[in-house]
């Protein structure tokens, strides 16, 4: 079983409020590690010492895709907050063909030349789009083939509303699924998630089609949710850990 972490994005709400009383919720509740979507007004160092005395980890962080102009200040973000996995993506409109799939693709590649030595590493999220035929072809693959060094974070509720077929997008991706975002809901993007467990996805077939040996965390993820937020987020972590589909702290 690999450790669960929370994709902050979910908590956004509460966290533009007092970040550093969710990130202590988020802790009370078991989660071993956080994956960050944005500071809410602190500065790296104090978030540094909230998670650090909270006794959590950091997963990754989503942020910009690197690039000359902003790379050290990544940099030296993710230094500060204890960040080894940078992870980014791109919108529907910049991968619409196989020439803008190729284009983002060399973008992909210089972001790798610029972090390379950093000990950071870069991965890259899906949407559905990725998971959407181009020419014959997803662009996640055209990404992924383009730079061997990059790693997926794997949206498996994504990769079902795109292809149909969660199960399948991991397996056949798995030496490059480090960390995997594990969201649930109708199958329907009109219709607000469900926590974990208690929508369409079968997320025992799901882990084990990942390959242990490359997975390294279970990241919960809900974009969106038509209970409490906050109360799907707990609940998702009670499934997963309790099913023996993760391991928390609790």
């Amino acid at each position: 079983m690999k450790p669960i972490a929370i994709q902050l994005y979910s908590v956004r709400e509460a966290a533009a409020k007092d970040f550093p009383a969710v990130l202590k919720r988020i802790a009370d509740m078991g989660y071993k590690g956080v994956e960050f979507a944005g500071l809410h007004g602190m500065a790296p160092a104090e978030v540094r010492k909230v998670i650090d005395d909270l006794g959590l980890q950091v997963s990754s962080a989503h942020l910009p895709l690197p690039t000359a102009e902003n790379c050290a200040e990544l940099v030296d973000q993710c230094r500060t907050l204890g960040i080894t996995r940078l992870v980014a993506g791109f919108g529907p409109d910049q991968l619409k063909t196989v020439e803008l799939c190729k284009q983002a693709a060399e973008k992909v590649a210089t972001a790798v030349s610029l972090l390379e030595g950093t000990g950071i590493a870069l991965g890259l999220h899906n949407h559905w789009w990725e998971f959407e035929t181009v020419e014959g072809r997803f662009p996640e693959d055209i990404l992924l083939e383009a730079s061997p060094s990059v790693f997926a974070e794997l949206d498996v509720y994504w990769a079902q509303v795109g292809c149909g077929d969660a199960v399948k997008a991991v397996a056949d991706r798995k030496q490059r699924v480090l960390l995997l975002h594990a969201k649930d809901g109708m199958i329907e993007p009109k219709q607000p998630m469900t926590a974990v467990g208690s929508g369409k996805l079968d997320f025992p077939k799901i882990l084990a089609a990942t390959d242990p040996n490359v997975l390294e965390w279970v990241i919960v993820e809900l974009d969106s949710c038509a209970t409490d937020m906050m109360e799907a987020v707990e609940r998702s972590y009670r499934y997963l850990v309790d099913n023996g589909l993760a391991v928390g702290n609790k």
